[in-house]
Protein backbone atom coordinates (compact mmCIF):
# COMPACT_ATOMS: atom_id res chain seq x y z
CA UNK A 1 0.00 0.00 0.00
CA UNK A 2 1.00 3.39 -0.96
CA UNK A 3 0.78 6.86 0.94
CA UNK A 4 -2.25 7.61 -1.59
CA UNK A 5 -3.91 4.64 -1.05
CA UNK A 6 -4.13 4.88 2.48
CA UNK A 7 -5.11 8.79 2.44
CA UNK A 8 -8.09 7.79 0.38
CA UNK A 9 -9.01 4.75 2.36
CA UNK A 10 -8.97 6.66 5.58
CA UNK A 11 -11.04 9.08 4.26
CA UNK A 12 -13.18 6.80 3.02
CA UNK A 13 -13.83 5.50 6.24
CA UNK A 14 -14.67 9.08 7.72
CA UNK A 15 -16.80 9.39 4.72
CA UNK A 16 -19.04 6.17 6.52
CA UNK A 17 -19.70 8.39 9.62
CA UNK A 18 -20.69 4.87 11.50
CA UNK A 19 -22.43 2.88 8.59
CA UNK A 20 -21.16 -0.41 8.15
CA UNK A 21 -18.72 -1.01 4.91
CA UNK A 22 -20.84 -3.57 3.65
CA UNK A 23 -24.21 -1.99 3.99
CA UNK A 24 -22.88 0.58 1.78
CA UNK A 25 -23.58 -0.53 -1.62
CA UNK A 26 -23.78 0.66 -5.51
CA UNK A 27 -26.63 -0.77 -8.07
CA UNK A 28 -24.76 -3.19 -10.07
CA UNK A 29 -25.89 -4.95 -13.23
CA UNK A 30 -22.74 -7.00 -13.80
CA UNK A 31 -19.37 -8.65 -11.63
CA UNK A 32 -16.52 -7.03 -13.57
CA UNK A 33 -13.97 -9.04 -15.28
CA UNK A 34 -10.08 -8.64 -14.83
CA UNK A 35 -8.43 -9.71 -17.83
CA UNK A 36 -4.33 -8.87 -17.43
CA UNK A 37 -2.25 -9.21 -13.89
CA UNK A 38 0.41 -6.89 -15.63
CA UNK A 39 -2.17 -3.52 -15.89
CA UNK A 40 -4.15 -4.32 -12.28
CA UNK A 41 -2.46 -3.26 -9.08
CA UNK A 42 -3.16 -3.33 -5.54
CA UNK A 43 -4.26 -0.04 -5.51
CA UNK A 44 -6.63 -0.78 -8.41
CA UNK A 45 -8.07 -3.73 -6.35
CA UNK A 46 -7.84 -1.79 -2.79
CA UNK A 47 -9.84 1.30 -4.55
CA UNK A 48 -12.27 -0.34 -6.95
CA UNK A 49 -13.15 -3.27 -5.10
CA UNK A 50 -12.19 -3.94 -1.35
CA UNK A 51 -13.47 -0.15 -0.17
CA UNK A 52 -16.58 -0.65 -1.70
CA UNK A 53 -17.03 -4.33 -1.13
CA UNK A 54 -17.92 -4.83 -4.20
CA UNK A 55 -16.82 -9.00 -6.32
CA UNK A 56 -15.20 -9.08 -9.31
CA UNK A 57 -13.70 -11.99 -11.37
CA UNK A 58 -10.11 -12.42 -12.03
CA UNK A 59 -8.72 -14.07 -15.52
CA UNK A 60 -6.77 -17.25 -15.57
CA UNK A 61 -4.05 -15.36 -16.52
CA UNK A 62 -3.63 -14.71 -12.57
CA UNK A 63 -3.12 -18.21 -11.74
CA UNK A 64 -1.78 -19.42 -14.76
CA UNK A 65 1.78 -20.40 -13.05
CA UNK A 66 0.38 -22.20 -9.66
CA UNK A 67 1.54 -26.09 -9.51
CA UNK A 68 -2.59 -27.18 -8.68
CA UNK A 69 -3.61 -26.31 -12.41
CA UNK A 70 -0.52 -28.21 -13.81
CA UNK A 71 -0.75 -31.13 -11.26
CA UNK A 72 -4.03 -31.48 -10.14
CA UNK A 73 -5.61 -31.45 -13.92
CA UNK A 74 -5.27 -34.17 -16.77
CA UNK A 75 -4.33 -32.56 -20.33
CA UNK A 76 -8.09 -32.89 -21.01
CA UNK A 77 -8.84 -30.14 -17.81
CA UNK A 78 -10.39 -32.88 -15.83
CA UNK A 79 -9.25 -33.82 -11.92
CA UNK A 80 -5.88 -35.71 -11.68
CA UNK A 81 -6.86 -38.60 -9.63
CA UNK A 82 -4.05 -40.56 -10.14
CA UNK A 83 -1.58 -37.54 -8.94
CA UNK A 84 -4.99 -36.62 -5.91
CA UNK A 85 -4.25 -40.02 -4.88
CA UNK A 86 -0.56 -40.62 -5.26
CA UNK A 87 0.00 -37.37 -2.77
CA UNK A 88 -2.80 -37.21 -0.87
CA UNK A 89 -4.91 -40.56 -0.54
CA UNK A 90 -4.83 -41.55 2.96
CA UNK A 91 -5.86 -38.16 4.45
CA UNK A 92 -8.75 -38.05 5.91
CA UNK A 93 -11.00 -35.26 4.24
CA UNK A 94 -14.88 -33.95 5.57
CA UNK A 95 -17.34 -35.02 3.00
CA UNK A 96 -21.14 -33.09 2.52
CA UNK A 97 -24.09 -35.02 1.28
CA UNK A 98 -25.61 -32.45 -0.68
CA UNK A 99 -28.96 -34.49 -1.16
CA UNK A 100 -29.63 -34.09 2.40
CA UNK A 101 -30.70 -30.89 4.06
CA UNK A 102 -30.05 -30.04 7.71
CA UNK A 103 -31.11 -27.40 8.69
CA UNK A 104 -29.52 -24.80 6.45
CA UNK A 105 -26.41 -26.60 5.65
CA UNK A 106 -25.72 -30.31 4.51
CA UNK A 107 -24.31 -33.25 7.08
CA UNK A 108 -20.89 -34.12 6.39
CA UNK A 109 -18.74 -37.02 7.32
CA UNK A 110 -15.34 -38.31 6.73
CA UNK A 111 -13.34 -40.65 5.10
CA UNK A 112 -10.06 -41.00 3.46
CA UNK A 113 -9.78 -39.23 0.13
CA UNK A 114 -9.13 -42.41 -2.06
CA UNK A 115 -12.43 -43.57 -0.67
CA UNK A 116 -13.60 -39.93 -2.21
CA UNK A 117 -12.43 -40.71 -5.18
CA UNK A 118 -13.43 -43.85 -5.60
CA UNK A 119 -17.15 -42.45 -5.00
CA UNK A 120 -16.54 -39.98 -7.62
CA UNK A 121 -15.63 -42.13 -10.25
CA UNK A 122 -18.56 -44.46 -9.36
CA UNK A 123 -20.74 -41.64 -9.49
CA UNK A 124 -19.45 -40.47 -13.22
CA UNK A 125 -19.86 -43.98 -14.17
CA UNK A 126 -23.27 -44.24 -13.04
CA UNK A 127 -23.71 -41.11 -15.24
CA UNK A 128 -23.78 -38.90 -12.03
CA UNK A 129 -25.95 -40.27 -9.70
CA UNK A 130 -25.75 -42.55 -6.91
CA UNK A 131 -27.04 -44.49 -3.87
CA UNK A 132 -24.67 -42.54 -1.50
CA UNK A 133 -26.17 -39.59 -2.42
CA UNK A 134 -24.33 -36.66 -4.06
CA UNK A 135 -21.19 -36.04 -1.72
CA UNK A 136 -19.00 -32.80 -2.28
CA UNK A 137 -15.54 -32.80 -0.09
CA UNK A 138 -15.77 -29.52 1.40
CA UNK A 139 -13.25 -27.18 4.00
CA UNK A 140 -10.42 -29.46 3.36
CA UNK A 141 -7.55 -27.84 5.48
CA UNK A 142 -4.75 -28.77 3.04
CA UNK A 143 -2.91 -25.84 3.60
CA UNK A 144 -2.63 -26.80 7.79
CA UNK A 145 -1.23 -30.09 6.99
CA UNK A 146 1.25 -29.69 4.01
CA UNK A 147 3.49 -27.47 1.90
CA UNK A 148 1.58 -25.45 -0.34
CA UNK A 149 4.81 -24.50 -2.41
CA UNK A 150 3.68 -26.65 -5.32
CA UNK A 151 -0.06 -25.70 -5.06
CA UNK A 152 -0.53 -22.11 -5.30
CA UNK A 153 1.19 -18.75 -4.98
CA UNK A 154 -1.27 -16.07 -2.53
CA UNK A 155 -2.33 -13.46 -4.68
CA UNK A 156 -1.11 -9.89 -3.51
CA UNK A 157 -4.60 -8.79 -3.79
CA UNK A 158 -5.41 -10.84 -1.28
CA UNK A 159 -2.22 -10.98 1.67
CA UNK A 160 -3.73 -8.54 3.84
CA UNK A 161 -5.24 -11.56 5.36
CA UNK A 162 -5.72 -10.89 9.40
CA UNK A 163 -7.60 -14.27 10.04
CA UNK A 164 -5.08 -16.63 8.50
CA UNK A 165 -2.28 -14.59 10.21
CA UNK A 166 -3.82 -14.58 13.38
CA UNK A 167 -4.45 -18.76 13.30
CA UNK A 168 -0.83 -19.12 11.69
CA UNK A 169 -0.16 -17.29 15.06
CA UNK A 170 -1.32 -19.40 17.10
CA UNK A 171 -0.75 -22.82 14.90
CA UNK A 172 -4.00 -24.03 15.62
CA UNK A 173 -6.02 -23.70 12.75
CA UNK A 174 -6.69 -21.50 10.08
CA UNK A 175 -9.38 -20.48 6.90
CA UNK A 176 -8.17 -22.27 3.76
CA UNK A 177 -9.80 -24.93 2.20
CA UNK A 178 -9.95 -27.02 -1.08
CA UNK A 179 -13.43 -28.08 -2.26
CA UNK A 180 -13.72 -30.91 -5.20
CA UNK A 181 -16.88 -32.60 -6.58
CA UNK A 182 -18.74 -33.59 -9.26
CA UNK A 183 -20.95 -31.87 -11.09
CA UNK A 184 -24.31 -31.15 -9.39
CA UNK A 185 -22.16 -30.76 -6.04
CA UNK A 186 -23.40 -27.22 -4.58
CA UNK A 187 -23.33 -24.94 -1.58
CA UNK A 188 -26.86 -23.42 -0.02
CA UNK A 189 -27.24 -20.26 0.36
CA UNK A 190 -25.05 -18.52 2.70
CA UNK A 191 -23.02 -15.59 3.91
CA UNK A 192 -19.53 -16.06 4.99
CA UNK A 193 -18.27 -17.04 7.73
CA UNK A 194 -17.58 -13.75 10.70
CA UNK A 195 -18.55 -11.41 7.83
CA UNK A 196 -15.14 -12.65 6.02
CA UNK A 197 -14.04 -11.56 2.22
CA UNK A 198 -13.19 -14.71 0.47
CA UNK A 199 -11.48 -15.47 -2.67
CA UNK A 200 -12.17 -18.99 -4.99
CA UNK A 201 -10.07 -20.06 -7.88
CA UNK A 202 -11.35 -22.80 -10.01
CA UNK A 203 -8.53 -25.63 -10.46
CA UNK A 204 -10.43 -27.30 -12.66
CA UNK A 205 -13.87 -27.51 -13.89
CA UNK A 206 -16.82 -24.50 -13.81
CA UNK A 207 -19.03 -22.77 -10.99
CA UNK A 208 -22.37 -20.73 -10.86
CA UNK A 209 -22.32 -18.23 -8.64
CA UNK A 210 -25.62 -16.41 -7.43
CA UNK A 211 -24.54 -13.51 -5.30
CA UNK A 212 -26.98 -10.95 -3.34
CA UNK A 213 -25.96 -7.09 -2.01
CA UNK A 214 -25.94 -7.06 1.56
CA UNK A 215 -29.78 -6.56 2.90
CA UNK A 216 -31.49 -8.29 -0.32
CA UNK A 217 -31.42 -11.37 1.73
CA UNK A 218 -33.91 -10.07 4.36
CA UNK A 219 -36.11 -9.73 1.36
CA UNK A 220 -35.66 -13.59 0.98
CA UNK A 221 -36.99 -14.72 4.68
CA UNK A 222 -39.61 -16.66 4.79
CA UNK A 223 -42.83 -15.98 7.28
CA UNK A 224 -40.89 -17.04 10.07
CA UNK A 225 -37.89 -15.02 9.48
CA UNK A 226 -36.03 -17.77 8.22
CA UNK A 227 -33.38 -17.77 4.85
CA UNK A 228 -33.73 -19.97 2.13
CA UNK A 229 -31.58 -23.14 1.88
CA UNK A 230 -31.88 -22.77 -2.44
CA UNK A 231 -32.40 -19.42 -3.97
CA UNK A 232 -33.33 -21.61 -7.03
CA UNK A 233 -35.89 -23.08 -5.58
CA UNK A 234 -39.80 -22.89 -7.01
CA UNK A 235 -40.80 -22.38 -3.37
CA UNK A 236 -39.08 -19.02 -3.42
CA UNK A 237 -42.15 -17.62 -5.69
CA UNK A 238 -44.44 -18.45 -2.95
CA UNK A 239 -45.81 -15.60 -1.44
CA UNK A 240 -47.63 -17.42 1.30
CA UNK A 241 -44.08 -18.80 2.36
CA UNK A 242 -42.11 -15.45 1.06
CA UNK A 243 -44.21 -12.51 1.79
CA UNK A 244 -41.53 -10.22 1.38
CA UNK A 245 -39.68 -11.80 -1.89
CA UNK A 246 -40.67 -8.73 -4.48
CA UNK A 247 -38.28 -6.62 -2.63
CA UNK A 248 -35.15 -8.16 -3.19
CA UNK A 249 -34.09 -7.80 -7.47
CA UNK A 250 -32.35 -10.71 -8.90
CA UNK A 251 -29.42 -11.79 -7.66
CA UNK A 252 -25.76 -11.20 -10.06
CA UNK A 253 -24.84 -14.67 -11.81
CA UNK A 254 -21.39 -15.05 -12.61
CA UNK A 255 -20.16 -18.55 -14.23
CA UNK A 256 -16.80 -18.69 -12.94
CA UNK A 257 -14.31 -20.61 -15.63
CA UNK A 258 -11.51 -23.16 -14.55
CA UNK A 259 -8.73 -20.84 -13.62
CA UNK A 260 -10.32 -18.00 -12.50
CA UNK A 261 -10.51 -16.20 -9.70
CA UNK A 262 -13.81 -14.87 -7.69
CA UNK A 263 -13.48 -12.28 -5.50
CA UNK A 264 -16.72 -12.44 -2.31
CA UNK A 265 -17.04 -9.31 -0.77
CA UNK A 266 -18.31 -9.15 2.90
CA UNK A 267 -21.74 -9.80 3.72
CA UNK A 268 -22.68 -10.73 0.59
CA UNK A 269 -25.04 -13.74 0.51
CA UNK A 270 -24.33 -16.37 -2.27
CA UNK A 271 -25.11 -19.98 -3.50
CA UNK A 272 -22.58 -21.91 -5.89
CA UNK A 273 -23.27 -24.73 -7.95
CA UNK A 274 -20.81 -27.06 -9.61
CA UNK A 275 -21.35 -27.33 -13.45
CA UNK A 276 -18.77 -29.49 -13.95
CA UNK A 277 -16.63 -31.59 -11.93
CA UNK A 278 -14.42 -29.28 -10.47
CA UNK A 279 -11.68 -28.30 -7.99
CA UNK A 280 -11.30 -25.44 -5.85
CA UNK A 281 -9.14 -23.76 -3.26
CA UNK A 282 -10.60 -20.82 -1.21
CA UNK A 283 -9.60 -18.76 1.29
CA UNK A 284 -11.74 -16.72 4.20
CA UNK A 285 -9.94 -13.36 5.27
CA UNK A 286 -10.46 -9.92 7.04
CA UNK A 287 -8.74 -7.18 7.57
CA UNK A 288 -9.00 -3.61 8.57
CA UNK A 289 -11.71 -3.04 5.62
CA UNK A 290 -14.16 -5.72 7.19
CA UNK A 291 -13.17 -5.68 10.75
CA UNK A 292 -16.20 -3.46 11.58
CA UNK A 293 -18.72 -6.05 9.72
CA UNK A 294 -17.08 -8.82 12.05
CA UNK A 295 -17.48 -6.89 15.27
CA UNK A 296 -21.27 -5.92 14.21
CA UNK A 297 -21.24 -10.40 13.67
CA UNK A 298 -20.13 -11.03 16.36
CA UNK A 299 -22.29 -8.68 18.35
CA UNK A 300 -25.65 -9.79 16.42
CA UNK A 301 -24.34 -13.36 17.49
CA UNK A 302 -24.00 -12.78 21.21
CA UNK A 303 -27.83 -11.03 21.23
CA UNK A 304 -29.03 -14.38 19.32
CA UNK A 305 -27.37 -16.45 21.93
CA UNK A 306 -28.50 -14.32 24.66
CA UNK A 307 -32.11 -13.87 23.43
CA UNK A 308 -32.44 -17.88 22.69
CA UNK A 309 -31.34 -18.24 26.61
CA UNK A 310 -33.24 -15.08 28.28
CA UNK A 311 -35.91 -16.92 30.49
CA UNK A 312 -32.87 -18.27 32.52
CA UNK A 313 -30.99 -14.72 32.98
CA UNK A 314 -32.11 -14.60 36.76
CA UNK A 315 -32.25 -18.08 37.44
CA UNK A 316 -28.45 -18.99 35.86
CA UNK A 317 -25.06 -17.93 38.30
CA UNK A 318 -22.85 -16.09 35.58
CA UNK A 319 -25.37 -15.78 32.79
CA UNK A 320 -23.27 -13.70 30.71
CA UNK A 321 -20.19 -15.72 31.00
CA UNK A 322 -22.70 -18.59 29.69
CA UNK A 323 -23.40 -16.75 27.13
CA UNK A 324 -20.16 -16.48 25.85
CA UNK A 325 -19.32 -19.93 26.18
CA UNK A 326 -22.54 -21.22 23.95
CA UNK A 327 -21.15 -17.79 21.35
CA UNK A 328 -18.03 -19.50 21.05
CA UNK A 329 -19.43 -23.01 20.68
CA UNK A 330 -21.55 -22.13 18.04
CA UNK A 331 -19.56 -19.18 16.07
CA UNK A 332 -16.20 -20.42 16.59
CA UNK A 333 -15.45 -17.21 18.68
CA UNK A 334 -16.56 -15.15 21.36
CA UNK A 335 -15.56 -11.26 22.86
CA UNK A 336 -12.68 -12.61 24.40
CA UNK A 337 -11.29 -14.10 21.29
CA UNK A 338 -11.95 -11.10 19.36
CA UNK A 339 -9.42 -9.20 21.40
CA UNK A 340 -7.47 -11.43 21.59
CA UNK A 341 -7.66 -11.59 17.79
CA UNK A 342 -6.90 -7.71 17.81
CA UNK A 343 -4.20 -7.59 20.30
CA UNK A 344 -2.24 -10.20 18.10
CA UNK A 345 -3.00 -8.35 14.77
CA UNK A 346 -2.15 -4.75 16.68
CA UNK A 347 1.30 -5.83 18.21
CA UNK A 348 2.19 -7.40 15.03
CA UNK A 349 1.78 -3.93 13.30
CA UNK A 350 3.42 -2.24 15.95
CA UNK A 351 6.41 -4.48 15.80
CA UNK A 352 6.46 -3.73 12.15
CA UNK A 353 6.34 0.20 12.40
CA UNK A 354 9.09 0.37 15.24
CA UNK A 355 11.24 -1.69 12.74
CA UNK A 356 10.44 -0.52 9.43
CA UNK A 357 9.19 -3.56 7.79
CA UNK A 358 6.89 -4.48 5.89
CA UNK A 359 3.98 -6.99 6.64
CA UNK A 360 5.37 -9.73 4.27
CA UNK A 361 8.57 -9.37 6.29
CA UNK A 362 7.32 -10.04 9.57
CA UNK A 363 8.39 -13.83 10.16
CA UNK A 364 11.61 -13.49 7.11
CA UNK A 365 9.18 -14.34 4.87
CA UNK A 366 8.66 -12.70 0.94
CA UNK A 367 8.32 -8.92 0.96
CA UNK A 368 4.30 -8.95 0.58
CA UNK A 369 4.77 -5.12 -1.16
CA UNK A 370 2.00 -3.51 1.42
CA UNK A 371 4.49 -2.03 3.42
CA UNK A 372 4.17 0.42 6.71
CA UNK A 373 1.30 2.31 4.85
CA UNK A 374 -0.34 -0.40 5.06
CA UNK A 375 0.20 -1.12 8.99
CA UNK A 376 -0.75 2.21 9.88
CA UNK A 377 -3.65 1.74 7.71
CA UNK A 378 -4.40 -1.32 9.85
CA UNK A 379 -3.92 -0.15 13.61
CA UNK A 380 -6.49 2.56 12.58
CA UNK A 381 -8.70 0.55 11.57
CA UNK A 382 -8.29 -1.60 14.95
CA UNK A 383 -7.89 1.27 17.21
CA UNK A 384 -11.86 2.63 15.97
CA UNK A 385 -13.48 -1.16 16.23
CA UNK A 386 -10.92 -1.33 19.73
CA UNK A 387 -12.98 1.42 21.21
CA UNK A 388 -16.38 0.81 20.37
CA UNK A 389 -15.17 -3.27 21.90
CA UNK A 390 -14.14 -1.63 25.08
CA UNK A 391 -16.94 0.25 25.90
CA UNK A 392 -19.55 -2.52 25.31
CA UNK A 393 -21.51 -3.31 28.07
CA UNK A 394 -21.38 -7.25 27.54
CA UNK A 395 -16.71 -6.71 26.95
CA UNK A 396 -17.04 -5.40 30.18
CA UNK A 397 -18.23 -7.97 32.07
CA UNK A 398 -15.44 -10.50 30.77
CA UNK A 399 -13.12 -10.97 32.95
CA UNK A 400 -9.83 -9.23 31.25
CA UNK A 401 -7.84 -8.97 34.55
CA UNK A 402 -5.26 -11.56 33.45
CA UNK A 403 -5.01 -9.84 29.65
CA UNK A 404 -1.65 -8.35 29.22
CA UNK A 405 -1.90 -5.88 28.13
CA UNK A 406 -5.63 -4.47 29.13
CA UNK A 407 -7.60 -3.31 26.51
CA UNK A 408 -7.93 0.47 27.93
CA UNK A 409 -3.82 0.25 27.63
CA UNK A 410 -3.68 -1.13 24.05
CA UNK A 411 -6.21 1.38 22.95
CA UNK A 412 -3.86 4.15 24.12
CA UNK A 413 -0.78 2.32 22.45
CA UNK A 414 -3.06 2.13 19.12
CA UNK A 415 -4.27 5.58 19.65
CA UNK A 416 -0.41 6.88 20.02
CA UNK A 417 0.89 5.09 17.32
CA UNK A 418 -2.25 6.83 14.77
CA UNK A 419 -1.25 10.00 15.78
CA UNK A 420 2.65 9.40 15.21
CA UNK A 421 1.93 7.94 11.78
CA UNK A 422 -0.25 10.69 10.91
CA UNK A 423 2.74 12.32 9.05
CA UNK A 424 4.20 8.37 7.40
Amino acid sequence: MDRETRVFAESHFRGLEGRLPSRVCLKLDRVDFIEKPDSFSYADFFKGYLLPNLPCVFSSAFTEDWGSRRLWVTPSGKPNFDYLLQNYGDVVVPVANCGVQEYNSNPKEHMPLRDYISYWKEYIQGNYSSSRGCLYLKDWHLCRDFSTEDVFTLPIYFSSDWLNEYWDALDVDDYRFVYMGPTGTWSPFHADIFRSFSWSVNICGRKKWFFFPPGQEDALRDRHGGLPYDVTSPSLLDSRLHPTRDGCGPPLEVTQEAGEMVFVPSGWHHQVHNLEDTISINHNWVNGCNLANMWHFLQQELHAVQQEVIEWRDAMPDWHHHCQVIMKSCSGINFEEFYHFLKIIAERRLLLLAKGMSPGQAEGGADTGLGPQQAAFDIGRIAEVLESVVVHPDFQRVDTSTFSPRPEVLLQQLKEAVAATTSL
